[in-house]
């Protein structure tokens, strides 16, 4: 089978992809960014380079920087139309599936293309706020109902989003729902995770922006100094809202705290490292499908307390069982409840450390998760 992927380079897109080698299907990748090849998928057939009309046009990134509007109404002279370029490689590789990754960034911008060729089977992969946030905004709703009626097959990383998208209009067949990188290498992630005892450390993910909510775990995390004296604090992924909170609030004086700024990529296992050495960890967001962070932290032994929009989280926590779920991301005092919950209770953090090793982990694992995202492609192959 010619399998058409369509994305935009991510490191979620990598590890989902790099399921795909030695399946026997042939495996192509049009970036829809156009951002250039990527190493870490030299078997994939790349479409890239495809954008610009004129690539050694010296004064294209200058009038892109600095004369935006300008650049807007000469796109059409400088850049090749998505459109009609992906169309192109539609003749040229006649694959037998297209499967596109995130709505508003791979499914509207070949709509049209798609309806045009109505035959063939087109998939798309649902991730994170993609159908729960966007379905809010009128400007992509109105994508959203355009492609939901269009696209045969729905991949989603949580079963809230199948629910929206059948209410908005899909009805095509669900194959599966899957972590958005695909499952996890114990072999890999095993050796760094710690026992519950020797874990001193609250890990905490640093996004703010448009629905990260890390500032709020930060004075979450000030309310209740007094109590966490004894231990670290680690922000990872922090952006520049976060770094800038950081410092005009001191928060150094308050806690022992390190930060890894999102500007210094952290390798993934780097981060495995980090969740088994964590004994809490801090997710918190207005919107998300499931977090592959909260994942890691489940199947690297961190107690997890999760915000949980749209009741996504719940699908692999329990309230007070396996983790503690934060239902008002906006809430400091709510958030520090539940801190001084997860450190005055070893019990709660040892047994939530026992099921989520022995019950969910082992849904999680990367040859299990592949084999089922292989049979999803062969569903619509033998369709």
């Amino acid at each position: 089978m010619r399998i058409l992927l369509v994305a935009m380079n991510s490191i979620h897109f990598v590890r989902w992809t790099d399921q795909l080698k030695d399946s026997g299907h042939e495996v192509f990748w049009f970036d829809i960014l156009d951002g250039g090849k990527t190493d870490r998928l030299p078997w994939v057939n790349q479409i890239t380079g495809w954008k610009q009309k004129y690539p050694y046009f010296k004064g294209r990134h200058f009038i892109k920087k600095h004369l935006p509007v300008l650049y807007k109404k000469l796109g059409f002279l400088i850049e090749n139309s998505i459109t009609v370029k992906f169309e192109e490689i539609l003749h040229e590789i006649k694959p037998d599936l297209v499967h596109s990754f995130v709505l508003y960034i791979s499914c509207t911008p070949i709509l049209e293309v798609m309806k045009k060729h109505h035959n063939l089977p087109w998939v798309y992969s649902s991730w994170g706020s993609d159908l729960y946030y966007f379905k809010n905004i009128p400007k992509f709703k109105r994508d959203i109902l355009k492609v939901l009626t269009h696209v045969n097959y729905l991949i989603t990383d949580c079963k809230r989003d199948i629910k929206i998208a059948k209410e908005l209009g899909f009805n095509g067949k669900v194959l599966g729902t899957f972590p958005g990188g695909g499952g996890f290498n114990y072999d890999e992630a095993n050796k760094y995770i710690k026992p519950v005892s020797e874990r001193q450390t609250i890990l905490v993910k640093g996004y703010q922006g448009r629905s990260g909510r890390a500032i709020e775990i930060l004075n979450a995390l000030k309310l209740i100094s007094d109590l966490i004296e004894e231990y670290k604090i680690v922000v990872f992924g922090t952006d520049k809202e976060v770094e800038n909170y950081l410092q005009e609030e001191n928060i150094s004086s308050l806690l022992t705290i390190k930060s890894f700024p999102k500007r210094d990529f952290l390798p993934h296992q780097k981060i495995l490292e980090l969740m088994g050495n964590a004994l809490v960890y801090i997710g918190n967001s207005n919107s998300d499908g499931i977090p592959n962070s909260l994942l890691e932290a489940i199947i690297q032994g961190a107690f997890p307390i999760q915000s949980n929009p749209g009741g996504a989280s719940a699908e692999v926590i329990e309230h007070h069982k396996n983790g503690l779920l934060i239902e008002d991301c906006e809430n400091p005092k709510e958030i520090a409840q539940h801190i001084k919950t997860a450190i005055s209770n070893v019990e709660l953090l040892k047994n939530a450390f026992q099921i989520n090793q022995k019950e969910l982990k082992p849904q999680f694992e990367r040859a299990l998760v592949e084999n089922q995202v292989k049979e999803a492609y062969n569903k619509v192959l033998n369709n």
